[in-house]
């Protein structure tokens, strides 16, 4: 009898400790489902523009990116920017080309990313580096400009060379390993190779949603690679048009942001270079940009999600281990490169046909993902199926 009651205290004193931690789980796990950080980049060159960028969206977003050269190699002006958005309720993220900290015209920056979480605490979210290395990759045969990842990437013997030297150049730069060593996030955008950026160690990558590109299937690719590898992922809004007016109509770039976000987004942004026309201090974007985001600022207010919406892909298409194809087939587009160097090879039609096909059926609750033993992705989805799967 004895035995039975101090087994009974013992069971009500572990429920005590242990209900409280599983409730807070649950809650923490929710919140972080519904967040969304939504926002625009700026690229022009004066502080004031950016104030005046801030002022107008600061009712209907949430975050800024600094995405000008002019301001990353001016402390005082990007001091200022930041702050001042900050101030208006708005968190940043700022990029950088290079991460030096020993020549001009950097020398104050080492002190700057060991102090950007302290003086702006969670509202400082990371540094945005590099930009495309997937998309380089795929279009120049190097993730970046210059003799270094050339070199890095030259000569490799085979889809699983070329993946190894991918996911290790990038992490090796100085400027990587820098912005690492005080333990800032690193952030991108892609339009390819999202599997392999992960692998390389973006904590985010921003899936581009522009061109002529399929959004389910990019979204798919990005989505799929951060859900398997556990990290987080976003969507930018960029250019329909390479020449005037760029950016689509409002209520197309409301629709891409809408989809994003219905995906699962933690990131949305729209993309903002270069000025047009030459009179507007707003960069690229019109009225009828700004009205949509408005929209969809009210749109994310009313329409909440959990986590298995942000998780949505219940449903995996597994490609072969390192086949790091561009995947942009279309009418238009006839042809693209496997990491660069490759033509399509004989698997490219069936991987294409059977995207096609569960694209279709699944829209946006298919993940498009990669073999790799290192990750036990048939743990994350009930229905899986593979590159050469027969599907009718």
């Amino acid at each position: 009898m004895k035995s039975t009651r101090a087994l009974t205290l013992i069971a009500l004193l572990v429920l005590a400790v242990i209900l409280p931690l599983l409730l807070h789980y649950e809650i923490e796990n929710q919140d972080s489902a519904k967040v969304c950080y939504f926002g625009v980049t700026y690229g022009s060159t004066t502080t004031w523009e950016a104030k005046l960028l801030i002022d107008k969206v600061k009712g209907y977003t949430n975050l800024f990116i600094v995405d000008s050269w002019d301001m990353s190699t001016n402390e005082t002006a990007l001091n200022e920017i930041c702050q001042y958005a900050i101030n208006a309720g708005l968190s940043v993220i700022v990029y950088f080309d290079y991460v030096f900290y020993d020549i001009e015209p950097w020398l104050w920056l080492h002190t700057w990313m060991e102090t950007a979480t302290q003086r702006w605490e969670d509202k400082f979210l990371g540094i945005y580096l590099y930009d495309e290395p997937g998309g380089k990759q795929i279009d120049t045969n190097q993730w970046r400009s210059g003799p270094s990842a050339r070199e890095a990437m030259e000569n490799a013997s085979d889809y699983s060379d070329a993946a190894r030297r991918f996911v290790t150049n990038i992490p090796s730069t100085i400027s990587w390993q820098n912005v690492k060593h005080v333990n800032l996030p690193i952030f991108t955008s892609d339009y390819a190779l999202y599997w392999w950026d992960y692998l390389a160690g973006y904590d985010a990558v921003f899936v581009e949603l522009g061109w002529n590109n399929s959004r389910a299937q990019q979204i798919a690719l990005c989505r799929g690679a951060a859900n398997v590898q556990g990290k987080d992922w976003g969507a930018i809004v960029v250019w329909t048009y390479d020449e005037p007016p760029y950016l689509a109509r409002g209520h197309e770039i409301l629709e891409d942001m809408v989809t994003a976000y219905r995906a699962g987004a933690k990131y949305i942004v729209l993309f903002n270079f270069p000025r047009y026309p030459e009179t507007n201090p707003y960069g690229t974007l019109s009225e009828e940009h700004f009205t949509a985001m408005e929209q969809f600022w009210s749109y994310i207010q009313d329409q909440s999600r959990n986590n298995s919406e942000r998780r949505d892909g219940h449903v995996a298409l597994v490609l072969p281990k390192d086949y790091g194809w561009g995947t942009r087939r279309t009418v238009q587009f006839v042809e693209d490169k496997i990491w660069g160097f490759w033509p399509e090879d004989q698997k490219t039609t069936i991987i294409g046909k059977n995207m096609d096909k569960l694209i279709t059926k699944y829209g946006l609750n298919l993940d498009i993902i990669y073999d790799d033993p290192q990750f036990q992705y048939q743990q994350i989805y009930g229905q899986i199926y593979f590159w050469n799967t027969t599907l009718v």
